[in-house]
């Protein structure tokens, strides 16, 4: 179970988008595994759609939190995988195609679900791709700091002491005291950095929603805000749950020393309090890349594929797909 099959996850969302005209809930999240709903429209205003999707996805109509790690049955439940039945029951709910986003590359359920569409007649295609990287941190610390590239560690270790000259620097978790001040600075960190704010009205309510329902399930979050004499220079949106930090978002001061990187400093520490908490034994960086780099693929020790699943029931849209590959 990941953070994102919580029903603290699951139910957030589902309370932010889950009056969208044309969403109807087959199944809520279930603790280990993802929900699901369909979701009716008109693709380009003329083709009608009923779209199987997880609860915490949409494949054309909505930008929300990404949602990762999705799952069909229970991890570690081969004997599901083998009698298909989890799967051949996805078939009693009416739907024209179904998508299945950032699944585990060759996971049970990526292979169930092919599976299923060679023994039913559907089509099956790749729609997305992506990487989520990580660090083991149930080792030696030091010996992974040594494994680094020598500017990787220059960037994200060895320049602490430039940064410590700057001033009075502090790191601390604001989730008690001020999480709205938390989730401004994010915003206008974004907003200067990309141009536009990382959550909008919506995203922010979900978070929130999110945030104080995972503590019900022994999830802790950690807003976590670095200072320079009181002024916030950058922040880490992780949660803490079941034995995994997991970086949801980050944003930083840019440009303020030529030497430093704000938000790879703030991360090489948070990496280095997930190897000294012995409850810790992974910190997840998820998909994604950096703005101009892949930073995560340089301090991870791990990665994992994830893909997204199309399968396409209806005979119309198998032909329409196949002319069009790109819809």
């Amino acid at each position: 179970m990941t953070l994102f099959q919580t029903r603290a996850w699951q139910d957030a969302w589902w309370s932010v988008w889950g009056n969208t005209a044309g969403f109807s809930l087959v199944r809520s999240g279930q603790g280990d595994v993802s929900g699901l709903y369909t979701d009716r429209y008109r693709f380009r205003g003329i083709f009608p759609i009923r779209c199987l999707q997880f609860v915490g996805t949409n494949y054309r109509r909505l930008s929300t939190p990404r949602t990762e790690y999705n799952g069909l049955i229970e991890p570690g439940l081969e004997r599901a995988e083998r009698d298909m039945g989890p799967y051949r029951a996805l078939l009693e709910t009416p739907w024209s195609e179904a998508v299945f986003r950032d699944i585990v590359q060759d996971g049970p359920d990526h292979r169930a679900l092919k599976q299923l569409a060679e023994e039913w007649g559907l089509d099956s295609r790749e729609v997305a791709s992506d990487v989520a990287y990580q660090v083991r941190t149930s080792g030696d610390f030091q010996a992974y700091v040594a494994g680094l590239g020598s500017n990787t560690r220059l960037r994200f270790y060895n320049r602490r002491k430039i940064l410590e000259s700057l001033g009075d620097l502090s790191i601390r978790n604001v989730w008690t005291s001020d999480p709205a001040a938390f989730f401004e600075r994010l915003n206008d960190f974004h907003a200067e950095r990309w141009g536009t704010p990382c959550f909008g009205r919506e995203s922010l309510l979900f978070h929130r929603r999110f945030l104080d329902g995972l503590t019900d399930e022994d999830g802790v979050p950690e807003l976590s805000v670095m200072e320079i004499d009181g002024k916030a220079v950058s922040v880490l949106y992780n949660v803490r749950f079941k034995g995994r930090t997991y970086n949801l978002q980050s944003g930083f001061v840019e440009g303020f020393h030529r030497k430093l990187a704000f938000g790879s400093l703030h991360l090489g520490y948070a990496i280095e309090d997930a190897f000294m908490d012995p409850d810790i034994a992974c910190f997840d960086l998820l998909a994604g890349q950096g703005k101009n780099s892949n930073y995560k693929q340089h301090i991870a020790t791990d990665s994992v594929t994830l893909v997204s699943l199309m399968l396409v029931r209806s005979t119309f849209y198998k032909w329409l797909y196949r002319v069009k590959p790109q819809q």
